[in-house]
């Protein structure tokens, strides 16, 4: 999923008796999106424990993917990627088994991050943020929806006023949750008629957007878009009429987790960081800056409850996010995926 630069120059504080004993220094590469944890969170996990931690960016899952498996993880020790892509690199072998004696604060998560279906236990990976995806709507402007068809087939008065997510799973589960189906079904015929429901649905769209949408509801100039839960909170903190539905098909469940690679050659580090990452002041930035649910409960109990109510999304109780269903890994469905999408797109 891309990521939003960051929203506050507020820095990260380190709580170092919630730290993992320390570690003799070790270089470590951590990859991640741009703006996805503090700006000072390398040089603060550094000072913390003598390590030599490097930053470097991905944009999309995808790039780092082809990264990751051209090289067999080497060169990389922990990677922030979506749950489908942790649930393949824990099928190519390229993750690591996880010793949570190593971590002691993964206690801080909720029960229900601990039972995830792409990692029920998080063997091989640790979630880092989650939430849904549905409708994010001006509501001075337009009628709250309901459906997703009130994206895909807008009235004449919206049309041409909404954009759709481009990254391949996320627009096909629009149609997918439309049509009743799972947001990782691969049966040919049904993924057919998700293409051709998108299709229709190109001709009504301004675009398709997964950076700047919630900047065209703040402007005007859209007024329905599909939204990620966190980005349709950048938009209602610039506009308080923009608002943030899912509709009554439902929605996906996605998770950005952080996987430690079997291939790297710190591992006391690579679990360092991950700890550090998890404990609950240093976690919470995420909640507070990025505007997204983490999955630590101990860090969300934290959270100023004035947030939660400019902002009611993050409220979502764990058990009520696990109804929905998760992104997963669907093998070699992938590559028809990729090729619906451009025909959707070409079309």
């Amino acid at each position: 999923m891309i990521r939003h630069t960051l929203h506050s120059g507020v820095c990260l504080t380190v709580t170092l008796a919630a730290m993992a004993a320390p570690v003799l220094a070790e270089p470590l590469t951590v990859s991640n999106w741009d703006g996805y944890m503090a700006a000072d969170a390398i040089d603060t996990f550094n000072a913390a424990t003598g390590n030599e931690a490097e930053l470097v960016l991905h944009a999309t899952n995808e790039e780092i993917m082809g990264k990751l498996i051209a090289s067999k993880g080497a060169g990389y020790d922990v990677v922030f990627v979506s749950s489908p892509f942790a649930e393949v690199l824990h099928n190519l072998g390229l993750a690591e088994e996880l010793d949570h004696d190593k971590i002691p604060n993964i206690a801080n998560l909720y029960t229900e991050a601990t039972e995830l279906p792409h990692d029920p236990g998080n063997v091989f990976s640790l979630p880092y943020a989650w939430g849904t995806t549905g409708l994010c709507y001006r509501s001075d402007l337009v009628a709250e929806p309901t459906s997703w068809y009130d994206l895909l087939e807008p009235t004449e008065t919206v049309s041409g006023k909404t954009t759709m997510l481009a990254t391949d799973r996320w627009l096909l589960a629009a149609g997918q949750l439309a049509l009743g189906y799972s947001v990782n079904e691969t049966d040919p015929d049904k993924m057919a008629e998700v293409r051709d429901l998108l299709i229709k649905a190109k001709g009504t769209l301004l675009a398709y957007d997964d950076t700047t949408f919630y900047a065209k509801l703040v402007s005007g100039e859209a007024e329905l878009v599909q939204a990620w839960d966190g980005w349709c909170n950048y938009g209602i903190g610039e506009n308080a009429d923009i608002t943030y539905m899912i509709p009554t098909e439902g929605s996906d469940l996605w998770v950005d987790t952080m996987v430690i690679l079997k291939a790297s050659e710190h591992k006391d580090a690579a679990y360092a960081f991950v700890n550090y990452i998890l404990d609950a002041e240093n976690h919470r930035w995420a909640a507070e800056n990025i505007l997204y649910k983490v999955p630590n409960k101990a860090a969300m109990d934290g959270v100023d409850p004035a947030l939660i109510e400019t902002y009611p999304n993050m409220g979502m109780a764990p058990a009520d996010m696990l109804k929905f269903e998760q992104l997963r890994d669907v093998g070699a469905a992938q590559r028809d995926y990729s090729r619906l999408v451009s025909e959707i797109k070409a079309n």
